[in-house]
């Protein structure tokens, strides 16, 4: 029951999938982030369910694309995309470490984050719309997943910009050693899942994943000194962009 109501809360949280409500204790958030990928695999299923109501029913590219990038969103809510905007506020804001993490607590949005994410949705779109073969798709609903995955190792093992809000929170309850376990066993699940697909496809996709790990773990460190829960969410963006632009290349390639 205690596993039930830790996936129970991975789903509240992070998506908009109705669910059971109770109070949240602590013995059910040790395990809640080993839930946080399932909430990729759903949108995964979904996006990928979608390409074949539209193969099937001959939508048009158009069509196909903007759901396609909606389904995400009706899922999540716009969980991340509220954290990529106030990080982007921060990071462009140039301002001390302090200053950025003040700007990260602040819910109003400024021009730097409605113009990234207006340009990180036109690549979006762009790469999007050049997924057409069932393996590069299956590729990249994987990557929902993985993304999700690596968002939550670095939960656990990234330092904490600060000694408060939700991703500190569920990071100091978190059972670590378990979680880094049930982590690590999803993404070797989905890599092996992705390089069944394709090899090559798998690997540079997967790569780009990996990248942008290593990038979001230099950059959060160098700028704000640790992750927040707005970076978490930047991060799952980051991840999920770069791996659907390299899968549009290695679809028009190949």
């Amino acid at each position: 029951m205690r596993i039930i109501k830790s996936m129970i809360i991975a789903f509240s949280m992070y998506s908009k999938i109705p669910m059971p409500q109770f109070a949240w204790k602590d013995e059910e958030m040790k395990y809640m982030l080993c839930f946080f990928p399932w909430v990729g695999a759903v949108i995964g299923g979904c996006v990928y369910l979608w390409q074949i109501v539209c193969e099937k029913f001959a939508v048009g590219m158009v069509c196909y694309t903007l759901i396609g990038m909606a389904i995400p969103l009706m899922i999540t809510g716009g969980f991340h995309v509220d954290g990529f905007m106030d990080t982007m506020d921060a990071f462009h804001s140039y301002q001390e470490k302090e200053q950025k993490l003040n700007i990260l607590k602040d819910s109003h949005i400024g021009a730097f984050a409605v113009i990234t994410l207006g340009i990180y949705g036109l690549v979006y779109a762009g790469a999007f719309s050049e997924i057409k073969s069932r393996e590069i798709l299956k590729i990249v609903c994987a990557g929902f997943m993985l993304a999700r995955v690596l968002s939550g190792i670095a939960v656990v093992s990234f330092p904490s910009a600060k000694e408060n809000g939700l991703l500190y929170l569920f990071a100091s309850k978190a059972q670590k050693n378990i979680v880094k376990a049930a982590l690590y066993l999803q993404g070797t699940g989905c890599l092996l899942f992705m390089l069944w697909q394709s090899l090559i496809a798998g690997i540079l996709t997967a790569a780009a994943a990996g990248g942008a790990f290593l990038y979001y773990y230099g950059r959060t460190k160098k700028e704000l000194g640790g992750i927040t829960g707005d970076t978490a969410g930047y991060f799952v963006l980051v991840a999920e962009g770069c791996m659907m632009v390299m899968a549009a290349v290695l679809e028009i390639v190949r």
